[in-house]
């Protein structure tokens, strides 16, 4: 690797903000804001809207989707000349 070319890896914080719990990784996504983590020392900290500890598909609580209402509702608001036209 060339060296000079590649961005700073450092320690942040990423907090889920659905679920509140907080992950220490490497990054090299930099942030004004800080927090003090377990250990004492300070790092960047950037929110995130959904992780691995909020996401059904991690956590087992996925939804059903009604595909068939969300079809009729779309027919029923543009009627059948879209689909007559494809």
């Amino acid at each position: 690797m060339r060296p000079g070319i590649h961005p700073d890896s450092r320690p942040v914080v990423f907090r889920d903000r659905a679920s509140g719990q907080s992950f220490l990784i490497r990054s090299t996504l930099d942030s004004a804001r800080t927090i003090e983590w377990e250990d004492g020392h300070t790092y960047p900290l950037v929110d995130v809207e959904i992780s691995s500890a909020s996401h059904p598909f991690h956590t087992g609580t996925s939804r059903v989707l009604d595909t068939a209402g969300r079809v009729e509702r779309f027919e029923r608001r543009y009627g059948r000349t879209a689909a007559a036209r494809g």
